[in-house]
């Protein structure tokens, strides 16, 4: 994928295909530290690596019709672990914590359509 100019990001964001808005948020994350987080109205997604601040905020709002304040991204990399007495690696992953604006609520266990 090419990457996108600083200045032409939220444009981009903006035109993403439907494809491209499931491709960008992968799964919402369900841990004690995530769930902490929607008292304050936040919800973590695990999301693309590629995936621009821009084009995660247009991927929650068309999925799931809420208005969102802001969104922070943290690259998390991979712990290195022995499997079987051989080292290896999990797998780098990036998440985002998605600000919904006030009054705003994503049901996480409902289906999507």
């Amino acid at each position: 994928m090419t990457t996108i100019p600083v200045r032409n990001a939220k444009k981009a964001a903006a035109s993403l295909s439907q494809a491209r808005l499931f491709d960008v948020l992968r799964n919402p994350l369900i841990t004690e530290k995530a769930t902490n987080a929607t008292e304050q109205n936040r919800i973590v997604f695990r999301v693309a690596g590629d995936a621009t601040k821009p084009q995660i905020k247009t991927a929650v709002e068309k999925i799931f019709n809420v208005s969102v304040k802001s969104v922070r991204t943290l690259n998390q990399k991979g712990k290195v672990k022995r499997v079987k007495g051989r080292p290896g690696r999990r797998s780098d992953v990036k998440k985002a914590y998605v600000e919904l604006a006030p009054g705003q609520a994503i049901d996480l266990t409902a289906k999507i359509d």
